[in-house]
């Protein structure tokens, strides 16, 4: 765990645990814009062999809405990272960009009733895995 994230193991394959993220995250209002395979892009770019590891750009559109419309900067600070990544032991970690503490970044107080939002669906989202 660190000060900016939050997550556990999970008893699935790698696979089926992107596809169960993804799931419970649309149960919670987010939808999936941008995933980042980091484990391909290293060995296309770099040549080197890693654990699966993948970045997913989760977005709660009403909530990412709202807070465009208090901040419209804060779009430097989304979408919502969640890490999928398969660790040395086999099992499946799964971590969440913690957004209460990377929307403390923002000095406006309309943005922290909304970081405590999205932390509340995320944290329900961790709890469904």
């Amino acid at each position: 765990m660190s000060n900016f994230g939050f997550g556990k193991s999970i008893d699935l394959r790698f696979e089926d645990a992107i596809e169960r993220v993804t799931e419970k995250l649309a149960d919670e209002g987010f939808g999936v814009l941008t995933t980042i395979d980091v484990q391909a892009t290293l060995k296309a770019k770099l040549d080197k062999d890693m654990r699966p590891y993948r970045i997913l750009g989760a977005c709660n559109p009403v909530l990412a809405h709202q807070a465009i419309t208090a901040v419209p900067d804060i779009g430097l600070l989304l979408p919502c990272n969640v890490l999928v990544r398969q660790e040395e032991d086999g099992r499946v970690r799964v971590d969440f960009m913690d957004p209460a503490s990377v929307l403390g970044l923002v000095d406006d107080e309309r943005v922290e009733p909304l970081a405590d939002q999205v932390r509340a669906k995320l944290e329900k989202v961790l709890e469904a895995l």
